[in-house]
């Protein structure tokens, strides 16, 4: 039996910083997100080998092993490792022998959640492997405690609940990790608006957000007046940019995405820098209205406002660069996964 899920990226609109703890717990978090045609993979396949083997092309890492109850958490494909872990530990199955391959659209480090979106993915097959009884909460939740407890990465709560239950979310992070999704029925043609009046852009070079996101919890928890007000300021643009969303308000919908950047920028060092600044320099020369870095920042992909008939002339003074343009769509549709019985591969 082969065993495949998917489970898409996401763009963060407003409010991302304010899922991270302890921010969210001390003040509660609000962000507004939507998934895009970009996705995680996972492939499970049964086998007979009495083997556990591992092939993450995200890290360009094969491992094998012995079919066991807990695998090495040992810096190579570790997100496979913690899932894996966590599932056998959790709900008491038995080990058996599989072998895994994961990849995603995007790089790692894009600012579009592709970590957090490949723990959901992994998640869903085994999910839908063993028939767990878990739902989007449920899913979320385990990969995000897989995520940041288990393993110790850094990050914030957004990008599980993105890619659980996809489309246009209002998430609201509360403390003791307790959180509330709130998806959004918005109209096809702000949807069409949107599509026609964004531009992804990646920038040339993916970041660690690690060190970002850490001296972002570090300004919080010490009480960094200019760093926290910026935060709170952040979070209400996600209150703005729903009702914005909503309305189909796309002239307030660039002003909060224009301002969300200039309070980001003041979370922690490193969230610009010149690679990033020059590619808002000749974006808004050509027209862009405005733009924010998706993710912690630093890097990665970001996303341009424009007015849709200028959309060719930004895409053509963006090409000067060494980044380039990635079209994108958004799509409804949270993980998945499905079963496919081809008793072949069970004699490979």
């Amino acid at each position: 039996m082969i065993i495949r899920s998917k489970a898409p990226l996401r763009l963060g609109l407003a409010g991302g910083g304010s899922d991270v703890s302890p921010y969210s717990d001390m003040y509660g978090g609000l962000v507004l997100n939507a998934t895009i045609n970009l996705y995680a993979y996972c492939t499970i396949e049964e086998t007979l080998d009495g083997l556990i083997s591992i092939h993450s092309y995200d890290s360009a890492c094969e491992q094998v092993f012995p079919v066991a109850a807990e695998l090495p958490v040992d810096g190579h494909a570790d997100l496979i490792k913690g899932v894996y872990n966590r599932v056998v530990r959790d709900f008491c199955l038995s080990p058996r022998s599989f072998r895994i391959t994961t990849y995603n659209d995007a790089p790692a480090g894009s600012g579009l959640g592709t970590s957090s979106t490949m723990v959901v993915c992994i998640l869903k097959a085994f999910v839908e492997w063993f028939s767990l009884p878990m739902g989007d909460y449920e899913i979320a939740r385990l990969a995000y405690e897989i995520e940041r407890k288990d393993l110790g990465l850094s990050g914030g709560k957004q990008d599980q609940y993105a890619a659980a239950f996809g489309g246009f979310n209002f998430i609201e992070f509360l403390p003791d990790d307790r959180v509330i999704v709130n998806p959004l029925k918005v109209k096809r043609w702000i949807t069409d608006e949107l599509e026609a009046s964004l531009l992804l852009y990646f920038t040339g070079k993916s970041r660690s957000s690690a060190r970002i996101i850490d001296e972002q919890r570090k300004n919080t928890s010490s009480g960094q007046a200019e760093a926290i007000q910026a935060m709170h300021k952040i979070k209400q643009s996600a209150i703005d940019m729903k009702a914005a969303v909503l309305k189909g308000d796309m002239h307030e919908f660039a002003a909060i995405l224009g301002s969300s950047w200039e309070n980001k920028k003041k979370m922690a060092s490193g969230i610009t820098n010149e690679n990033i600044q020059r590619a808002f320099d000749v974006a808004e020369a050509a027209g862009a209205k405005a733009g924010k870095v998706s993710g912690a920042g630093g890097g990665g992909f970001i996303i341009f406002f424009v007015d849709p008939v200028d959309k060719k002339r930004v895409e053509e003074a963006l090409k000067t660069l060494d980044g380039f343009v990635l079209p994108f769509l958004f799509t409804d549709g949270g993980a998945h996964g499905w079963k496919i019985y081809d008793t072949d591969t069970i004699n490979k």
